[in-house]
């Protein structure tokens, strides 16, 4: 537990020291949010999302960037410095199999956002929409989830559901497709989250806390170093995030580290406690589906606005306000998730 404390604590002081010049760095390219009159899944303005969020505008996007390169490069680092001073690396998986799982979905749909926040953010790259049109990006994510969900089933020999209380499913190869959906759902619920400053990357780190415990708890060491790396990162990003933020996480974060999120879920065998201590996402991503079903369906709004925080936001809360009731929440369902967790386990 020293071993994976101390690499929480570099990670905060590297991440901590990059992100000034990173954020010079961002402004000096000018890649930050520009003023847009975005449109919903079915090509409709939406003006309570503009009053809103225009006041973000100039902001640099891409904090993402910068955690996950910092991440990608001293994760397998502190894999081959404990290997080569001797150091006991405990496993449930075998390494390299898990080593390529979590680097695969942090890259892979990392680098889908990116490539969406370059298409809002500079002209000269060329396209007849802003940004990826949502069932282009869609199509994307459910190709990398299949693959990624295959690898946890065949080379990760994942393939059973436990149900709190009640018992194991074994799902065979329905595990690939429930693992996709689950991935797919996470990513795009971490990307609707993220609107407010230091909201998703608050909840990240209240949930991710839960899950270095977990880890840690069945001596997972690789995941463990993983989460570590990762925390240390986002704990550094929130410094420059919270109100009124001099960064946001950009999709390059939001769609990798949702993705992400939910195979470390997978990986630590709690897909039903993921569900509870992602369960803020949860309700976002909820309250936006829904809102999507009621406009196509019923031809009218549910709500004003979605997802919730906007909602709350266009009723008057002020956005510190509706960040730390939502951290408040985070932080109920992960100690709840966290109880669940190490009282069904075996």
């Amino acid at each position: 537990m020293i071993i994976i404390l101390t690499i929480l604590l570099f990670s905060i002081l590297i991440n901590t020291l990059l992100f000034v010049p990173f954020i010079n760095l961002l402004y000096k390219y000018k890649f930050r949010r520009q003023k847009q009159q975005t449109r919903d899944v079915f090509s409709k303005l939406t003006p309570i999302f503009d009053k809103l969020h225009n006041k973000k505008q100039g902001t640099p996007v891409g904090g993402g960037l910068l955690i996950i390169l910092t991440t990608a490069l001293f994760f397998p680092i502190s894999l081959l410095a404990m290997k080569y001073f001797f150091v006991p690396i405990t496993q449930v998986y075998r390494l390299d199999a898990e080593v390529k799982v979590i680097i695969t979905t942090f890259l892979a749909f990392g680098l889908l956002g990116l490539y969406d926040d370059m298409k809002k953010s500079f002209s000269f790259i060329k396209g007849s929409f802003w940004g990826l049109r949502f069932r282009h990006k869609l199509f994307i994510e459910i190709i990398i989830s299949i693959i990624i969900a295959y690898w946890l089933y065949a080379e990760l020999k994942i393939d059973i559901l436990h149900i709190p209380f009640i018992g194991v499913w074994d799902m065979g190869w329905l595990f690939i497709p429930f693992a996709a959906l689950v991935i797919i759902s996470f990513s795009n619920a971490c990307n609707i989250t993220d609107g407010l400053d230091g909201l998703v990357g608050g909840l990240l780190m209240i949930a991710l806390i839960t899950f270095l415990v977990i880890a840690a708890s069945i001596l997972d060491t690789p995941l463990s170093i993983f989460i570590s790396l990762w925390l240390g990162g986002l704990i550094a990003f929130l410094y420059f995030n919270i109100y009124p933020a001099r960064i946001m996480l950009g999709d390059v974060g939001a769609l990798s580290f949702g993705a992400t999120f939910a195979v470390v879920g997978l990986l630590l065998g709690k897909s039903m406690t993921l569900v509870i201590i992602g369960g803020a996402f949860i309700l976002e991503v909820t309250s936006s589906l829904l809102q999507l079903l009621s406009k196509k369906y019923l031809g009218r709004k549910l709500m004003d606005v979605a997802p919730f925080h906007l909602w709350l936001q266009n009723k008057g809360w002020q956005e510190p306000k509706v960040v730390m009731r939502f951290w408040l929440l985070g932080i109920t369902l992960s100690i709840l998730g966290l109880w669940l967790a190490l009282i069904t386990r075996k």
